[in-house]
């Protein structure tokens, strides 16, 4: 059971990367601490009851007026006396430079005090980003504070207008934290309270005493009060001050639980809480604490066992669901001689942010166009496209759903006073279809590129001071359908007969044609020699070129063409969306399209490629082609027909549900692919993201395993394991992996048991209403109680072999067990299934007892342990 703990504390991906800024909080390394509206001319200074160093944010925002609650001084802390006010635009943001990928403690505080003197709290939303973080009535003196990891450098925090009411804000903080602390992987979380049980009435604990300088409450529970002086230590990421886990609580009568409640703020009404212990009391020999940690009726912890003055951090891995209120209960065990006992709560609500950011390439080209023309617009302040009805104003985007990056389409500047030349930041916005720049006063020449942008089909430059001819590229582009208007440019020469620079010749035509005339020769030349130095590269070249000219590469245009320009969607992934396409009008081929805001990317498009080209298997999907060309990102597939596995088991593709026998045909060809993978290549190869939607089946029901993005080979010298930064889905995911982030082919025999498990129960990997949320842990859980008809997938009207069905669970629990040293290696699982078909296959009519049990013990642990998040 320790291995609960474990796991949770080994979310080390990134923690290196602030391991130097934790070490280094004593010295504030790391933190941004504003004192909102305060004048530049008092900034910096240290606050004397924290010795915390705040700044003005006159440099972090753009907007907003400063304002002063007065003379009272009954705020807690200085930076409540100042406070900056937004009566102009709807949504206006700071703008504050971070680390991607880290976890950020997130604090802003609010202090009204009147300072309008309308007497009317003022009522308005936060964002982060493009998301919604909370809504606000700003009455007292209040705080509100959200750990969040930073999606990229730029982290906005933005508030926005709701009604009549004018946002503002006294101070805003930002302090890192080590990503293996809090769990942020599932949704930001949103503090809901923060408390330490004492009865000590000495205000808040904070820095210095907090290194991290969270706000802990100093709460007095209806308890019995314990405490200590002797030093308590923590040495987990959590870092909880000595001042928090020197007190602590036990229940008033020793035979019954230790209990609280704690109620969502957010609508999402999904919680984690996480429980910090010590034992600060003086046990005498014989005497024993421990206890059961409940939240919400569910175990999250059995029989757990504080440590003598050291504090210790347990939580739920998966947010529970509170419908109104969560019970937080600790319940002595039978064996315990003295009743539970705890330091301090914390409590967060865990929201969902849906809304994917605008791609980063098109924000850096916006932000780049803003500073080169000086543009000073109210409404060009957080993300350009997202919320929609936020957007930038002049933009149009396009929106695919909320977890795809938008595109910028469409930008109209006309009338914005743009002084100077046609910046080339333009063009980085790839998707731009129309862009206008009229009725400005730019200058020099249009440039080529415009004319190259493939999407863009719509430029107006007219009444400008545009001069110089127009590139020919233009007048090619305008047969195609590019529409380019120029006019109230006298000085733009438009024409073969334009003179630049007052030239006054035209060069003779017979220096054209010899000028020609020596280009074709050139290029025939070119030709010539690329070709002798093709064939001598065919005889250079390892085999692994030849395979590469196997598959095709096709241009953009080409793969437009096949998909009959997108118009049939497959499915959607974290890669990108995926279009329905035929080869050469006969073929049907699945197009993946690399979407800009992938969490894969063009690193994991690369490498998908080149795995594909030199792996070949019947059960592995077979790549078609591939499009590499100025940002356009694409692979074509063998398409799949019949779906995915997923969409079978789960009834979304309608019809009868599969047969048993037809499940275990599917599940012995995927482990087929996988044992090729880990035993037919060399080195091998390990796929990381082995789930049912990554299974596919092709017009015949022939399992596919897809989406290879992820893989890993192992490197050349026969080592067991490769470390690599841990990548995987939700429930998917091999804890052992996840815990030392040690890779190797184990960690896909995990994801297949978790497959395994899902074709046997038609079940989700993840559930929250189930007895046990995590698909092993409720099979375990269901098996104890000898439960089997309710494990297997009902509509399967038990027409299937008993025994057949028994022997793919173990298969299926061995390949899950914690322990990746007791999995079975891929080989032997496709052997036991096979004998599982042959099983089921030799069923002579009638229904054996599901009483009678298989003879082999199932004798594993299941817990809730078995599914960390996937980051």
């Amino acid at each position: 059971m320790e291995y609960h703990h474990k796991l949770l504390l080994t979310w080390i991906y990134g923690a290196f990367a602030i391991i130097h800024l934790v070490q280094a909080q004593p010295d504030q390394q790391g933190f941004i601490s504003l004192d909102c509206g305060l004048s530049p001319t008092e900034s910096p200074y240290t606050d004397p009851l924290t010795g915390l160093t705040f700044s003005s944010d006159a440099d972090f925002i753009q907007s907003g007026k400063r304002g002063e609650v007065g003379n009272d001084e009954s705020y807690t802390y200085k930076q409540f006396k100042d406070l900056r006010y937004f009566p102009d635009g709807v949504r206006n943001c700071y703008n504050l430079t971070v680390n991607k990928g880290i976890n950020y403690l997130i604090r802003a505080g609010f202090s009204y005090g009147n300072y309008d003197g309308l007497n009317i709290s003022p009522r308005f939303h936060m964002h982060i980003g493009p998301n919604m973080w909370t809504s606000l009535v700003v009455e007292s003196e209040s705080y509100r504070e959200i750990i969040y990891m930073s999606k990229s450098n730029l982290l906005q925090i933005c508030l926005v207008k709701t009604g009549e009411t004018i946002p503002m804000i006294s101070t805003l903080e930002l302090r890192p934290l080590r990503n293996d602390s809090y769990m942020t992987q599932l949704g930001p979380l949103n503090l809901i309270f923060r408390r330490t049980y004492t009865s000590d009435d000495l205000g808040y604990i904070r820095y210095p005493d907090d290194v991290l300088d969270r706000i802990w409450d100093r709460y007095d529970w209806i308890e019995t009060n314990v405490n200590t002086t002797l030093n308590v230590t923590s040495s987990n990421p959590f870092a909880v001050p000595d001042a928090v886990s020197r007190f602590g609580i036990s229940p008033r009568n020793s035979s019954r639980p230790l209990f609280f409640f704690a109620s969502p703020k957010e609508k999402s009404g999904k919680m984690n809480v996480y429980f910090h212990f010590a034992e600060i009391q003086v046990l005498k020999e014989n005497d024993t604490r421990e206890f059961d940690i409940l939240l919400d009726g569910t175990v999250i912890r059995k029989s757990y066992t504080p440590k003598v003055l050291q504090s210790e951090t347990i939580y739920n891995i998966l947010p529970q669901k509170c419908i109104g209120s969560c019970d937080l209960d600790l319940v002595q065990t039978q064996r315990s001689t003295l009743p539970p006992l705890v330091n301090a709560i914390e409590t967060f609500d865990v929201l969902e942010f849906p809304y994917a950011e605008t791609n980063q390439n098109d924000v850096d080209a916006m932000k780049n166009i803003q500073a080169i023309y000086g543009l000073d617009m109210i409404s060009w302040q957080g993300d350009p496209c997202v919320p929609e009805v936020l957007k930038w104003e002049g933009l149009k985007c396009s929106y695919t759903n909320k977890s795809i990056s938008p595109r910028i389409i469409s930008l109209d500047l006309s009338s914005r006073g743009l002084i100077g030349v046609i910046t080339h930041a333009f063009r980085n916005l790839t998707e731009l279809q129309k862009l206008d720049l009229s009725n400005n006063s730019l200058t020099g020449g249009v440039p080529e590129y415009l004319a190259n942008m493939k999407s863009l089909s719509i430029i107006n430059l007219s009444w400008n001071d545009l001069m110089d001819p127009l590139p020919k590229t233009f007048h090619d582009r305008e047969k195609n359908g590019l529409k380019l208007t120029i006019n109230g440019n006298p000085k733009l020469c438009t024409d073969a007969s334009c003179k630049k620079n007052n030239q006054k010749y035209v060069l003779p035509v017979i220096t054209s044609t010899a000028s020609v005339l020596i280009i074709v020769a050139v290029l025939i030349l070119i030709l010539v020699f690329k070709k002798k130095r093709s064939t001598q590269v065919q005889h250079e070249l390892p085999s692994r070129m030849s395979i590469n000219r196997q598959t095709k590469r096709f241009t953009y245009s080409e793969v437009v063409a096949l998909t009959d320009n997108f118009e049939r969607i497959l499915g959607e992934g974290g890669f990108g969306v995926v279009y329905h396409g035929s080869l050469n009008g006969t073929q049907p081929i699945a197009v993946k399209l690399l979407s800009q805001s992938s969490v894969q990317g063009y690193k994991e498009f690369k490498a998908e490629v080149e795995l594909l080209l030199r792996v070949h298997h019947v059960n592995l999907v077979s790549l078609v082609g591939y499009c590499d060309e100025e940002g356009h990102l694409a692979l074509l597939y063998e398409y799949a027909p019949n779906g995915d596995l997923k969409q079978h088991l789960s009834g979304e593709r309608g019809g009868s549900p599969l047969k048993w026998s037809s499940r275990l045909k599917i599940v012995i060809e995927t482990a087929q692919g996988l044992e090729y993978l880990h035993m037919g290549c060399k080195p091998p190869i390990v796929h990381r993201d082995v789930k049912t939607t990554n299974i596919l089946l092709d017009g015949h029901f022939l399992a596919k395993l897809a989406d290879f993005g992820l893989s890993r080979s192992f490197p050349i010298g026969g080592e067991t394991h490769v470390s690599t930064a841990v990548a995987g889905t939700p429930g998917y995911l091999d804890p052992e992996y996840y815990r030392t982030n040690r890779l190797n082919e184990k960690s896909d025999v995990y994801s297949f048991g978790i497959v395994l498990l899902e074709t046997i129960t038609s079940q989700p990997v993840i559930q929250q209403t189930r007895e046990r949320s995590h698909i092993a842990a409720w099979v375990g859980y269901m098996l104890t109680k000898g439960d089997i008809e309710n494990v297997v997938d009902p509509r399967l009207n038990r027409e299937y072999e008993p025994t057949s069905v028994w022997k793919a669970l173990e298969i299926a629990l061995s390949c899950v067990n914690p322990s990746s040293e007791k999995r079975p290696n891929m080989s032997q699982v496709t052997n036991e299934l096979k004998e599982c078909l042959t099983l089921e296959n030799s069923r002579q009519g009638g229904r054996p007892d599901m009483g009678s049990k298989s003879s082999v013990e199932l004798s594993m642990s299941f817990t809730t342990e078995v599914t960390p998040s996937a980051r």
